[in-house]
Order: C-alpha cells, then structure tokens, then sequence
C-alpha cells in the first residue's frame, strides 16, 4: 500500500501559509535543504530550478523546505532566481514527519539537522520516491527523472 505524504502548512518566502494540500491533483517534488545560500543547498536549488520548465511542462509543482526564516528565504530565491515557492519549517516538525531530520556529521562533529532529501509525491497525495541523505547532484538527478521521465 502507498504511503499517504503527511500533509502540512507552512509559511512561504511571500509570508503566505501553503499547504501540501494545496497542490492535491498535481504530482508534487518537495525537497528538504539545510540552509539557504550555502553551496550545496544552492546547487540543490538551482539545480531544480535549471530542470523547472521540463517538471512545470509535465504539470508537477516544486517546493523547498528548511528552517530558515521567510525573509531570508526570499532573499536567497530572489537571488538564485528560483521560480519556485520555499517554506521556513523553523521546528523542522515537517521535516521530521518526512524523516528528514536526524543526526548529522559536518567535520567529524555529530549534530542532529536536516537530512539533505527529496520526496516525489503522486497526484493523489501518496510519496511516490522517496531519497534522504542524498547529494546535491543525485538529489536533483533522480527528482527531475521521477517527475520528467514517469
């Protein structure tokens, strides 16, 4: 049996609440990043955001999600160019429905924090692909041949 996604509201880089229910008939990649502006959330992001024309074409909706407050995650959007909506999950309860919270290592020091992951979720709201602790470059990889090529 599917998964169902754990549904969510959250607050946008616009300040506006979003919910994953929002998006209920559309096939939906969320992915979960650490920290905005760092290199390998960025190459996350951008990565999602050069493949953006191929999932849009394909009616699929992209959000990011990390801790990091609203006005910074505008910021770093406007910066980036990215076309696509960031939501500040600043309990990381999200994330932590997801499995995308957990102990870390970052120069041989343990610390519990977002695990860099994505999930493909179906238009019916079931997690179609599901990949946590990966690379910025996998994590963009295998997302963009979920919703393109499927």
């Amino acid at each position: 049996m599917a998964q169902k996604a754990p549904d969510f509201t959250l607050t946008s880089d616009e300040g506006q609440p979003v919910s994953l229910s929002d998006f209920k008939g559309k096939r939906v990649l969320i992915f979960f990043f650490p920290k905005a502006g760092t290199a390998g959330c960025t190459a996350q992001a951008c990565g999602f955001r050069d493949h953006f024309p191929a999932i849009r074409d394909k009616g699929a909706v992209v959000i990011g999600i990390s801790p990091d407050k609203p006005a910074r995650l505008a910021k770093w959007k406007a910066a980036e160019k990215l076309p696509y909506t960031l939501l500040s999950d600043p309990d990381h309860a999200v994330a932590a429905a997801y499995g995308a919270w957990g102990e870390r290592s970052m120069y041989g020091r343990k610390f519990t924090g977002i695990l860099r992951s994505h999930f493909v979720i179906d238009a019916s709201g079931n997690i179609e692909d599901a990949q946590i602790k990966v690379s910025p470059q996998v994590s963009v990889e295998r997302g963009v041949k979920a919703l393109v090529e499927n």
